[in-house]
Order: C-alpha cells, then structure tokens, then sequence
C-alpha cells in the first residue's frame, strides 16, 4: 500500500483541562487527493492535523500512514511522510538565512552535505524563492514567508503534505501564487482553512467539522453549495460558488 495514504479510525481527543477536541473522527483519503478540512472556529481541525505526524496522541482510536499506525515506534517514519505546514511561519523560520532554515530538516535527517544542498536549491526554485536563499527570514513579506516554510517541508521530501490556514495573512497576489503552488503539487494534501474560495479552487474534496466531528464528506462543489449544511456548521456558501451555481 502507499505511504500516501492518510486513514484515521474512530480519532478522539481531550485537552488535560477535559476539553474534547475530537470525537469519534474517522477518514480515509488516498495516494493524490487534495482534501480540504473547513469547519467554524473549535471545530477541531488544528487538533486533528497534529495527530497526523504524532505531534499529538489520541485519548482513543488511530491514525494510519500507508500501512502503519502511528506509533511511538512509528513516529520518526511519520514524520518523514508527513509534512506540516503551520498556521503562522515563524514557527518554521528560525534560523539566520533563508537557505539555513530549508536545510535544517535534511541536515538533522543526517543527509550529506551535498544533497543537503540539492534539497535546498530543488526545494526553493519550487516555491519560486530562489532569490531570497541569503535574505533573513524576518524581512520577507508574508506570502515570501509562507512560500518559504513550504520549502523547509518540500526540503524533506515528503509523501503528504499538511497545512493549517496556508493563505492566512497573504495579500490578492501571494494568495494566488500560493493557489497556483498548491496545483503544482502531486503530493497528497490535507488542507485545513477557513478560505472555502481556495478550497473551491484546490481541493475536490472536503471534509466538514463541527464539534470535534464530522459532519459530511464528499466533493467540494456539491457540499459548500449547500447552503444549509454550511449554515448548520457555522459557514457559508463561498461566493465563487453563487456565480458558478447561482440560485
């Protein structure tokens, strides 16, 4: 079986202060697919993406990359197939330059000095970065920034790719280079936003949550354009939608 595919059993979670973050979560998505996670605020979609690399454990149930679950034992290989990509970018970028933070996965993973930097000139030249490789990273704009910490994951070579809000903050023209990224991409995609017009544009599927469950899952342009589901759940109908599908 891949190791592209991402399945999750019966997912639950509860913070030590008691909260349940997930309740009884379950989901298979396979080698190639781009699935959108969306869900009002509390949902439980950040919860959910840090299971998917062990950065955290279930109260109960399990999350299977290819054929593995993830395990303590499994973890590191967890890691390797899935690549995070976090809300906010500073949490990636913490090293002096650009080329230094792209560098610093392959570097720990224990690569050779030489394909270390193959890694990092393949990886930036793909996010359309190369430019900046000697540029610190707390004087890129926003969208340099998020396309950037990208590049510290693609540097990895990863099978999955993770992202939580991946066009927060970013402007009209680094929103669309990012959507424009994201159709590049043949990994599979796990995507959890709140930008349901990206999600129109990127992803076929989509996953709704809503209390630490989901809701519905099935493809994109049939679910948001359903403005009572999306109502339900603290969403609403993306206007793209209205003009391909008016009422």
């Amino acid at each position: 079986m891949s190791h592209h595919i991402v399945e999750v059993r019966d997912l639950c979670h509860a913070y030590p202060d008691g909260t349940e973050a997930l309740k009884g979560v379950s989901f298979r998505i396979t080698h190639g697919q781009a699935v959108a996670l969306v869900g009002a605020n509390g949902a439980g979609k950040s919860t959910l993406l840090l299971h998917l690399n062990g950065c955290l454990k279930p109260t109960r149930g399990e999350v299977r990359i290819g054929d593995a679950p993830l395990t303590p034992e499994t973890t590191a290989a967890a890691r390797r197939a899935v690549g995070m990509v976090f809300q906010d970018p500073d949490d990636q970028l913490f090293m002096p330059t650009v080329a230094e933070d792209v560098a610093f996965g392959p570097l720990n993973a224990g690569l050779p000095q030489a394909e270390v930097q193959q890694r990092v000139t393949a990886a930036l030249e793909r996010v359309g970065m190369s430019h900046l490789k000697d540029r610190a990273p707390y004087k890129l704009s926003a969208g340099e920034k998020r396309a950037v910490s990208i590049a510290t994951v693609l540097a990895m070579s990863p099978d999955i790719l993770v992202m939580d809000e991946p066009s927060s903050n970013l402007d009209p023209r680094g929103r669309r280079r990012l959507i424009e990224m994201l159709h590049s991409f043949e990994h599979t995609r796990i995507i959890a936003t709140h930008d349901l017009e990206l999600v129109v544009e990127v992803c076929p599927q989509v996953i709704v949550m809503d209390g630490g469950k989901v809701m519905a899952e099935g493809p994109t342009a049939e679910l948001l354009d359903n403005e009572q589901l999306m109502l339900a759940h603290g969403l609403e109908r993306p206007h793209i939608l209205r003009h391909m599908h008016p009422h």
